[in-house]
Order: structure tokens, then C-alpha cells, then sequence
């Protein structure tokens, strides 16, 4: 099987999982504490070519790419004053921490809201946990009675919905501030250089799959007919 198209294929499937990474950033542009992640490719071994008859080095081929990791930006955004009471930002480093059916999980995302039991919750309704790992109350004034907790998370995980999985640390440095959001950490302008990059890129695997079947097609109706 021609080498090319495994490698021009490898190159397109790399850059479908950019894309998709990328897509979910923009969807996330407005979400407050969203982190943004970025994928790095690295490429399989060089194949090292020689002549058959001199035994000579002609040079290294590339077998094709792969996305290596994909890592998440955790660098802190900018905050925005909205005026909410129970909207929380936090100031510096550190993460909310919240109890879920599936245990304990951390965010930036601070826009939570009051429980019908009187509680603070994310949008998912999620509690919110304190420094002390306790539910915080909102008072009948609409405040919460005391700030949510920020804690310091270490082998932190994506989990979705703005959430992370990860190992709890201690008490981070960074405080919560009330009636602020954490911008989302997506640089819209950014993603979108990268996304138009990454369909030219795509393209011209399409491009070279194109070309190396055209070429096998006419390579193959040029042979002489098998009498």
C-alpha cells in the first residue's frame, strides 16, 4: 500500500481532534472559569532511505503525526464585577469545590445560585463546599453566610461541565470574591486563527490522498493488459 496515504490519512485524524478541541473552546467562549486546553502533535519514526544498489543514504521519511497531549491552560482570566451576590470569582490561584454524585469535584465556574434547601449550588445543583468541606447556607437575604472555599488541587483532570477531577491540597492562595465572575479563559480571536489553520491543514491531506490516487489510477491503466 502506497506509504503516502497512511501518512496523509494519520495528518487528517490529528487534525479532526484539534478541531474538535478547538470547536468545544469557542462553544465555551462566555462560560465563566472555563479553562482552554491545547493539543501538541508529535510525529511517528523516521524511516531512514537508502539505495538498494549502493547501499547509500538518501535520507529520513516521516511515517506520519499524532496528537501527543492535550493540556488545559489553567492560567487565571480577568474578573468582571456582575453584582450578584452569589456570583463568586476567585482571586488568584485555586479552585471551588463542589460534592456530585460522583464525589467531590473543583471549578472556576462561581455562578451559583440558592438551593430549595437553602444551600449554595452550582448551575447543576451541585453543593457548594466551604474551607471547613461543609455546605454553604444563603441567608433569606439572598447572601451566603459564609464564602465557598478555594482550595489548592493537585493532577487536575477535565471532567466536563466546567468541572475537575483531581487531589485536594489545602488551602490555595487565591480568596473568593462575591458578585464577580472569572472570564472564560478562551481567546476567541486565537481560536479562530487556529481553527482556519487547522482546516488548511486538513485540506491539503485531502489534497495529497487526491493526488497519490489519481497517480496510482493512471500508474495502473498505463500497465499493459494480462493477455
Amino acid at each position: 500500500m502506497e506509504r503516502g496515504l497512511y501518512i496523509a490519512a494519520s495528518g487528517m485524524l490529528a487534525e479532526q481532534v484539534r478541531q474538535n478541541q478547538i470547536a468545544n473552546d469557542l462553544a465555551n467562549a462566555s462560560t465563566p472559569g472555563y479553562k482552554a486546553d491545547r493539543s501538541s502533535q508529535r510525529s511517528f519514526s523516521d524511516v531512514l532511505l537508502h539505495n538498494t544498489s549502493t547501499g547509500q543514504n538518501i535520507g529520513a521519511l516521516g511515517t506520519g503525526v499524532t496528537i501527543a497531549q492535550t493540556t488545559t491552560d489553567l492560567t487565571p482570566a480577568s474578573l468582571r464585577d456582575t453584582g450578584e451576590p452569589l456570583d463568586f470569582a476567585v482571586e488568584g490561584t485555586g479552585f471551588f469545590a463542589v460534592r456530585t454524585p460522583q464525589g467531590i469535584r473543583y471549578t472556576r465556574n462561581g455562578q451559583f445560585m440558592r438551593s430549595a434547601q437553602g444551600t449554595l449550588t452550582d448551575s447543576l445543583g451541585n453543593q457548594v463546599l466551604g474551607q471547613n468541606g461543609r455546605p454553604v447556607n444563603v441567608r433569606p437575604d439572598g447572601t451566603a453566610a459564609t464564602s465557598p472555599g478555594v482550595f489548592n488541587v493537585n493532577g487536575l483532570r477535565k471532567a466536563g461541565d466546567s468541572l475537575f477531577t483531581g487531589t485536594q491540597a489545602g488551602r490555595a492562595t487565591g480568596t473568593a470574591r462575591s458578585g464577580s465572575l472569572e472570564a472564560s479563559g478562551t481567546d476567541p480571536a486565537r481560536a479562530m486563527i487556529d481553527m482556519i489553520s487547522s482546516e488548511r491543514s486538513y485540506e491539503a491531506g485531502q489534497k495529497a490522498i487526491r493526488t497519490i490516487d489519481e497517480t496510482l489510477q493512471k500508474a495502473v491503466q498505463s500497465l499493459p493488459a494480462i493477455q
